[in-house]
């Protein structure tokens, strides 16, 4: 039995969709729009073991902190 996830989220600011595989291999595809957070999500994917596929867009040249609000809320 594999502990994989598809998910989703859209709300005024952001639209994320993606995946989660927990028995993975440290293997991800991140695409939020803000470098710094794609590469502490990759980051953290890889240490954890587990496979992440995530992408994100929203208005980040009003404010960023919504997508990595949302991005946090949809992988638990």
């Amino acid at each position: 039995m594999s502990r994989t996830a598809d998910f989703a989220r859209k709300t005024q600011e952001v639209d994320i969709v993606g995946s989660i595989g927990l028995d993975g291999t440290g293997r991800s595809e991140v695409d939020t729009g803000v470098g710094f957070l794609d590469h502490m999500l990759s980051t953290l994917a890889r240490h954890a073991r587990f496979d992440l596929n995530l992408t994100a867009r929203g208005d980040v040249r009003v404010d960023d902190h919504h997508t990595a609000e949302d991005c946090g809320i949809v992988i638990g």
